[in-house]
């Protein structure tokens, strides 16, 4: 059997995001906040109508990007491509990486460039950071509760519309894993098939059925009885899934399993319950609270005076 971490594990780089994507996402942000996008009816009068009521503001400005409390930094390339959206006439210097742990009160990044473009810009940046440094601090703080061992904590598919792979980035920066980006990546069989299917023997053939229809990818099949995994088994699934198995269950079901496939736990996980997952001979434990149990960070703007 292949190492997990060569097989099945994905962890998201910035260079795998597509930049091009992430514009549109920017523009989309962009024109809610200046143009209404989204509402039926558009406003007679777009752009920011805060700052154009002040009196000419100064031609430069700069600010800061604070760490309000400790965190895990996350979506600082980002700032470029925000800043660009709204002009030319800003530019922003990182003192800090993606990935990184930030103590209250550090600076993540310096903005310069036309203060109107900076106040424009400001609340689209920071909703991105905030956001995206919440899932990787989430995340941080269940890799160190899952502990150091042979376990992989993984995310699911549960994310925002048209953020994946942004969370699944930010998972990465807070030291998970990505499970399988989307539909098209992995073959996963699970309880919703085997109603359809109406039997074990029918999820067991439908396996059977993947590995031949898709020799490119892992197939992974989830149960949740123990009499579900010799069929699965024997048909060849690469993952077995042990949904919402507790952990004296799941230990019986790695000793069946005895290393023929990989074993994933999920279900019903939570920050006071993983620790019990760590020692039982898993690959993998999954959860969407990575993402959707995640809160914002606070990140502020400090004008440089």
């Amino acid at each position: 059997m292949p190492a997990p971490a060569d097989s099945l594990l994905k962890r998201l780089t910035w260079d795998d995001l597509d930049l091009a994507a992430l514009r549109k996402l920017i523009e989309l942000a962009r024109d809610e906040d200046l143009a209404g996008l989204g509402l039926r009816v558009k406003p007679a009068v777009t752009g920011d109508r805060s700052t154009a009521a002040l009196a000419t503001p100064p031609r430069q400005g700069s600010a800061d990007l604070v760490a309000r409390q400790p965190l895990v930094a996350c979506g600082l390339p980002l700032i470029p491509l925000i800043l660009s959206a709204y002009g030319a006439n800003a530019s922003v210097q990182l003192c800090a990486r993606d990935g990184r742990t930030l103590a209250k009160g550090e600076v993540l990044a310096t903005l310069s460039g036309d203060p109107r473009t900076l106040l424009a810009a400001e609340r689209v940046i920071l909703n991105f950071l905030q956001r995206l440094s919440g899932v990787a601090t989430q995340t941080h703080t269940y890799v160190a509760a899952l502990g150091e061992g042979r376990t992989r904590l993984l995310d699911t598919r549960k994310t925002t519309p048209g953020y994946r792979m942004l969370e699944k980035y930010a998972v990465a920066c807070g030291g998970g894993w990505n499970h399988r980006l989307g539909l098209f990546d992995r073959v996963m069989l699970k309880d919703n098939h085997l109603a359809l299917l109406g039997s074990t023997e029918g999820l067991a053939a439908a396996v059977a059925r993947a590995k031949k229809a898709a020799p490119d990818l892992a197939v992974e099949v989830e149960v949740d009885e123990l009499a579900q995994i010799p069929p699965v088994l024997a048909a060849g699934a690469d993952v077995i899934l042990l949904d919402n198995f507790t952990p004296a269950k799941i230990k019986k079901a790695v000793a069946l399993i005895a290393g023929r496939a990989f074993t994933e736990a999920s279900g019903g996980i939570t920050l006071k319950t993983l620790p019990r997952f760590a020692g039982l001979g898993l690959d993998f434990v999954s959860t969407g609270a990575l993402v959707h149990q995640s809160v914002w960070v606070d990140i502020g703007l400090d004008w440089r005076v």
